[in-house]
């Protein structure tokens, strides 16, 4: 039994080194475990880099639009635009951004204005102006969404993700839905704009269906799916995701005549194999 307990576990090190003794020798040394690497932080790319989920920054330029605070910062990695709930900030003050989230592309229509590169989030400390909007009139994602309703040029993009996650499944529908065919040389039934989906990017489609799912101000746009009876659950081809300006509501029967894009991506791991994009709608 002594010379069972005379070879030291190495899974019982604290244990070791009193037994090393009773044997009468002396106890290997035990290397200290190597600390735990940090975890890096995430990029904000092509600007500053996110540290501890804040980025600081100077400001240099600032100004209000739908609800939102644009805000120029020079960082300690360069120059960055960022927009945050509308806040009183001041040229010259130092700001955080909380949880900043990068675009690049963003395109906010109140403003009139295209931005290469933005970073979203929360102004820290920030005595916000209240709840945003409810109408998203600027283009600027909108956050955790409540209900089918998006929030105005609106809250910040951490919920991205829920949001196309919200925008992204059609409704669930009982009912057997039957919509006559759009008329007209570029009239498509849900089905055939799947089939030809390839053929079809790039080009302008006109598509009547049956709104079984509506999402208002997400990303400047308003989301809806159509469904006309065509194509199966199965395969995935009885429902086409549309984006307009134009209000409409669960329920319509509409015709939308917009852009087919395929494999688009929106960003937040949300790509669209096929979507109708910058839709007209009538009724």
């Amino acid at each position: 039994m002594k010379a069972l307990f005379c070879r030291p576990s190495v899974a019982l090190l604290v244990v070791a080194a009193a037994l090393a003794a009773a044997c009468g020798k002396e106890p290997a040394p035990v290397a200290a475990a190597p600390a735990a690497k940090p975890e890096a932080a995430p990029a904000v790319a092509g600007d500053g880099a996110v540290q501890t989920g804040v980025l600081t920054g100077t400001v240099l330029e600032t100004m209000n639009s739908g609800g939102y605070t644009y805000m120029k910062l020079k960082t300690a990695a360069g120059e960055t635009w960022a927009a945050v709930n509308e806040a009183k900030v001041e040229v010259g003050q130092n700001v955080g951004i909380l949880n900043p989230m990068p675009m690049d592309g963003f395109e906010s229509k109140t403003l009139n204005r295209k931005f290469d590169h933005i970073v979203f989030g929360s102004l820290a400390g920030a005595e916000a102006s209240g709840a945003a909007p409810a109408g998203m009139g600027g283009g600027a994602p909108t956050g955790m969404m409540g209900g089918a309703t998006g929030q105005a040029e609106g809250a910040m993009p951490a919920g991205m993700a829920a949001q196309h996650a919200a925008a992204a499944t059609g409704g669930e529908v009982a009912e057997k839905i039957s919509v006559p065919k759009a008329s007209g040389a570029d009239a498509k039934t849900v089905a055939e704009v799947w089939a030809q989906h390839d053929a079809l990017k790039g080009k302008t489609v006109t598509v009547r269906g049956k709104v079984v799912k509506y999402n208002s101000g997400i990303m400047g746009k308003n989301w809806l799916h159509l469904r006309d009876g065509s194509g199966t659950a199965e395969g995935k081809d009885n429902d086409i995701t549309v984006t307009t300006s134009d209000a409409v509501a669960k329920g319509d029967v509409v015709v939308v005549k917009g852009v087919v894009a395929i494999d688009r991506d929106f960003g937040a791991g949300y790509t669209y194999p096929v979507i109708v994009e910058d839709a007209k709608v009538t009724k």
